[in-house]
């Protein structure tokens, strides 16, 4: 598919600058319409008007609250527009929206309405409610970026392949990007392929869209996902295309070890699906 919209949830925490300079860029590159999504949660009142305190004192606190939401709303605007100078990117394909809410709620709703969504990583490769929610539960692929991002290119592509329904699902939603680069080159193991025809099939698949493939058996690693990013890195690689594999337990969503490894190490953008 032809790619429209891009969709950006930014929640708080350390390098916002960073992580808003990495989204416009690649939104620069994309050249298409980008919204982007800024949750604040505002501190409830419910919790002291419960208590034996004078009225005019919960207005006092109300109003606080009020002054504190209006200031970091209008910081991060003026953040967002200086970045977006510095970025030159094209002001009037973006839209800026700042809403109240629990960010997981909201990112779940707005990323509905994208062809992609563009997440930083999370910090120290620790999950956010933003990163989680825009990967598991948005429905479209997400392009990870890491949070400090300077540049950004499509022109070297590598596919992580493990024959699994995740990897199939990122490979066919990233064949615009695929068909735009100049170099795709695809890496399995002998642990995921015992059959070389699936790689030719692989090969003769992307064929069809005119895209030139080649492809790679590698020796693995006891750390899963650590010798897809050693391949990307010694060949200087722009972009990764991989599945996010990810599964619910009972109080928290986790990753798989692969996903986990790219979130935690990876200097390169994912391009990802679940």
């Amino acid at each position: 598919m032809s790619y429209k919209k891009l969709f950006f949830p930014i929640g708080g925490g350390e390098e916002l600058e960073e992580r808003i300079y990495g989204a416009l860029l690649i939104a620069k590159k994309f050249n298409i319409k980008l919204d982007v999504l800024q949750s604040i949660l505002k501190e409830s009142n419910s919790f002291y008007r419960s208590f034996a305190i004078p009225d005019n004192i919960k207005n006092d606190i109300d109003k606080i609250v009020d002054i504190k939401y209006k200031e970091e709303n209008e910081a991060f605007v003026k953040l967002f527009e200086r970045v977006s100078k510095e970025v030159e990117v094209d002001i009037s394909k973006v839209s800026l929206k700042i809403k109240e809410g629990l960010r997981s709620n909201l990112v779940e709703q707005e990323s509905k309405f994208c062809d992609l969504v563009i997440a930083a990583a999370p910090p120290s490769g620790l999950t956010t409610a933003t990163f989680e929610t825009a990967v598991l539960k948005s429905g479209k692929p997400v392009l990870m970026f890491p949070r400090v991002l300077r540049k950004f290119s499509t022109d070297s592509i590598i596919i992580g392949w493990n024959n699994s329904t995740e990897a199939s699902r990122s490979l066919t939603s990233s064949i615009q990007l695929l068909k735009q680069a100049k170099k795709v080159h695809i890496i399995s193991s002998i642990e995921y392929v015992k059959d070389l025809g699936v790689m030719e099939n692989l090969i003769s698949y992307l064929k069809e869209h005119n895209i030139n493939a080649s492809y790679e058996i590698i020796k693995t690693t006891r750390i899963p996902g650590q010798a897809l990013l050693n391949a990307a890195q010694e060949g200087n690689f722009d972009l990764i295309v991989a599945g996010a594999y990810g599964h619910k337990g009972l109080k928290e969503l986790m990753f798989g070890g692969a996903t986990r490894y790219l979130l935690e190490n990876t200097t390169i953008p994912v391009f990802m699906s679940h």
